[in-house]
C-alpha cells in the first residue's frame, strides 16, 4: 500500500511540476511571450480577410484565450506537451515517473521547448505533431481509442496552423507508405490511414475557418511571395530583372538596383514593396517571376536550394524574433485588445530583459549534437538491419528535420526560428536512447522481445 501511495504521489508531482516548468519563461516574464508574427495571427479574428502565412485557425485559437490574458493558451500548450512526452515514453515502455521527470527537466534546461510552449506562436505544435503522428501510425495499438482520437485532433490542428507543418507531416506519411513493404507489420495500415485522414481534416479545418472569417474558400496566401523573398536574397531576382526588364515591363524594373539585401527587409521592412502595394499589389508579379526564374536558372536554383537546406539544418538558435521591437504585434494588441496593453507593456520582454546569448551557448551545441545522435541511431539500425521502436522514432525525427529544412530553407530562406521549433524532438529521442542504454530495461518493448525469438524484418 505504501509503495502504491508513493508511486501515486510521484505521478501527481510530475504531472504538476512539468507543465509549470514548460511555461516557466512566461511566468518569469509575467506575460506570455510574443513574437513578430503573433500580431498577424491575433488580427485574423478582427480584420476579416486573409493575409500571407497567417493561419486563421491559429488566430481563432488565440482569440479564444484573450479573456484570460492568453494564459489558457499557454495552459493548453503545456498540457499538450506534457501529454505527448509521457505518451511517447509510455508506448516505448519507458514511462516511469522519475524517467519522465528527468527527461522533461533536461529538455526544459537544454532546449527551446519551454520557450516554445510559453509563446503565442504556432511553433510548439510543429514538434508535437511529429511525435503524435509517430504514435498514431507506429504505436496506435498501444493507446486507447480516446487517445487515438486526441492524437488525430492534435495532428489536424497542428497541420492547420502552418503550411510547413502540414508539408512535413504529409512527407512523413508518404515515407511511411513507401517503407511499409520493408517494415511489414511495424507500420499499421490503419494507423497510416488515420494519420493521412488527420491531415485532410486539418486542410478542411483551415479552408472552413478561412471561409468563416473572410468569406473565401481559399488556402492561406503567401507562398509565392515568400519564395520570391528567398530568391531575392540569393540574388536571383536581381539577375532576372536585369535579363528581362529590357523587353518586359515589371513594377520592380525601376527599382532593380535598389532591392534590399534580405527577404525580411523586402517583405517586412520599409522597402519598395510597401509603395507597390505589398502582397495585394505584387502577388501576381512575384508569382510570375518565381515560376519563370525557376525555368531560366535551374542550376542556380538547385545550388541555392541545397545551400539553403544545409544552412537551415544548422540554424537552430533559440529566441529569434523575441528580443527585437515587435511594433506590429504591439499595434495589433493596442488596436484590438486594449485590455491587454498594461500587462503586455509591464512584461520583462517589453522591458528588454530577455537575452538569448548565454542560453544559446548551451542550446545550439545541444541541438546539433542531438541531430548527430539521432542520425547515428538510424545508421546503427541500418548496419544491424533491424529497427526497434526507438530507431524508428529516430528515423522519423531525421526525416522530419530534413523535410522541415527543405521546406523552410528553400521557400522562406534559413531562419533559426524554423530550426529551433523542431530540433528539440531530436534531443528528446537522444535522451530516450540514453535512458534505455543506461537503464536496466534494455529492450522493454514488445517488438524487441520478439526479436530474441525470431528474426527481425530486414530492411
Amino acid at each position: 500500500m505504501r509503495t502504491r501511495l508513493t508511486t501515486t504521489g510521484a505521478v501527481w508531482t510530475v504531472a504538476v511540476l512539468i507543465p509549470l516548468f514548460l511555461v516557466a519563461p512566461a511566468i518569469w516574464n509575467r506575460y506570455p511571450l510574443l513574437q513578430w508574427d503573433t500580431g498577424g495571427y491575433l488580427a485574423r479574428w478582427y480584420e476579416g480577410y486573409l493575409v500571407p502565412s497567417r493561419s486563421t485557425v491559429f488566430g481563432l485559437y488565440l482569440h479564444l484565450g484573450e479573456a484570460s490574458g492568453f494564459w489558457i493558451n499557454l495552459g493548453i500548450q503545456a498540457l499538450a506537451t506534457f501529454w505527448i512526452l509521457q505518451l511517447t515514453l509510455r508506448v516505448l515502455g519507458l514511462a516511469q515517473p522519475f524517467r519522465l521527470f528527468a527527461i522533461s527537466l533536461a529538455l526544459v534546461v537544454t532546449t527551446a521547448l519551454p520557450w516554445l510552449s510559453s509563446m503565442l506562436l504556432t511553433d510548439i505544435f510543429s514538434g508535437l505533431s511529429v511525435l503524435a503522428l509517430f504514435i498514431l501510425v507506429v504505436k496506435g495499438d498501444s493507446v486507447s481509442a480516446l487517445e487515438r482520437a486526441l492524437l488525430f485532433v492534435l495532428i489536424a490542428f497542428s497541420a492547420a496552423t502552418h503550411s510547413a507543418t502540414l508539408g512535413v507531416l504529409a512527407g512523413l506519411c508518404l515515407l511511411a507508405l513507401l517503407a511499409k513493404p520493408l517494415l511489414r507489420k511495424r507500420i499499421a495500415l490503419a494507423g497510416l490511414a488515420q494519420g493521412a485522414l488527420s491531415l485532410v481534416a486539418g486542410a478542411l479545418m483551415l479552408l472552413s475557418t478561412n471561409y468563416a472569417l473572410s468569406g473565401q474558400w481559399a488556402w492561406t496566401p503567401g507562398g509565392s511571395g515568400v519564395a520570391f523573398g528567398r530568391m531575392l536574397q540569393d540574388g536571383i531576382v536581381a539577375r532576372f530583372l536585369n535579363d528581362h526588364c529590357g523587353r518586359e515591363s515589371f513594377k520592380l524594373c525601376p527599382y532593380r538596383n535598389e532591392l534590399p539585401a534580405t527577404a525580411d527587409q523586402f517583405l517586412w521592412g520599409r522597402s519598395v514593396f510597401n509603395a507597390l502595394g505589398r502582397f495585394e499589389g505584387m502577388d501576381e508579379e512575384m508569382g510570375y517571376i518565381v515560376i519563370h526564374a525557376l525555368k531560366d536558372y535551374p542550376l542556380w536554383q538547385a545550388e541555392a536550394a541545397l545551400a539553403a537546406t544545409a544552412q537551415q539544418l544548422v540554424d537552430v538558435a533559440t529566441g529569434e524574433g523575441c528580443t527585437e521591437w515587435l511594433g506590429h504585434t504591439y499595434g495589433i494588441i493596442e488596436r484590438y485588445i486594449p485590455s491587454q496593453l498594461k500587462p503586455m507593456r509591464a512584461a520583462r520582454q517589453q522591458q528588454k530583459e530577455i537575452n538569448f546569448t548565454a542560453i544559446n551557448w548551451l542550446h545550439v551545441p545541444v541541438a546539433r549534437i542531438s541531430m548527430l545522435a539521432v542520425l547515428a541511431l538510424v545508421a546503427l539500425g541500418l548496419w544491424r538491419r533491424r529497427f526497434d521502436d526507438i530507431t524508428l522514432l529516430a528515423a522519423t525525427v531525421c526525416f522530419a528535420l530534413l523535410g522541415n529544412a527543405m521546406i523552410c530553407g528553400i521557400i522562406s530562406g534559413p531562419h533559426d526560428r524554423y530550426g529551433a521549433r523542431l530540433v528539440w524532438i531530436a534531443s528528446f529521442v537522444a535522451l530516450i536512447a540514453a535512458s534505455r542504454f543506461l537503464g536496466d530495461d534494455n529492450e522493454p518493448d514488445l517488438h524487441a522481445r520478439r526479436d530474441r525469438k525470431s528474426t527481425t524484418p530486414a530492411l
